[in-house]
């Protein structure tokens, strides 16, 4: 099937068939225990359950000794360095802010009330500012992510997926 929604596989917001994630269900989501099918609930009756996988006969390793390996890995590491490297300076520099905000408005009151323009006072501007200063981080901290670290911890995942065999437990 090449178009999913209107969009190829390839383009932008395209949805890959053979992506190892997109059929698995978060825990608790969509997992019915039985009742709702025999109370009537949703008025339709649901779907009978599929059959089960095959389990592989072999495994390569259990899944806690592949995890801890790439949780060890050169890769790993680096995607974990790189959010930090965002993360720990960001989350500084907006609690100091933050502070500086907090100590002015009981310390320094008359600086704080100290009309800029019309009835807008510093207390208002530097308010503002806090808005601002979160909705900035934000958009800085996507950008990173998508830019810094989204591909490797893809590849990251692609590459467990093979080690452990697909969604098989």
């Amino acid at each position: 099937m090449d178009k999913q929604d209107g969009h190829s596989a390839g383009e932008p917001g395209g949805v890959r068939l053979d992506d190892p994630w997109y059929d698995a269900l978060t825990s608790g989501w969509g997992e019915l225990d039985g009742g709702a099918e025999a109370t009537g609930d949703w008025g339709r009756r649901q779907p009978p359950p599929s059959a089960p996988l095959p389990v592989p006969e072999q495994r390569p390793a259990p899944h806690d000794e592949i995890y801890l390996a790439v949780q060890r890995s050169a890769a790993f590491q680096e995607v974990r360095r790189r959010y930090r490297r965002f993360v720990l300076p960001g989350t500084a520099v907006f609690l100091a802010w933050y502070l500086a905000y907090v100590i002015a408005a009981t310390a320094a009151p008359g600086l704080m009330a100290h009309r800029v323009v019309g009835a807008l006072n510093v207390a208002m501007l530097a308010g503002l500012g806090q808005f601002a200063t979160t909705f900035l981080l934000t958009w800085a901290y996507a950008r990173h992510a998508r830019l810094r670290r989204d591909s490797a911890a893809l590849d990251i995942r692609w590459e467990t997926q093979e080690l452990t065999g697909g969604n098989l437990r």
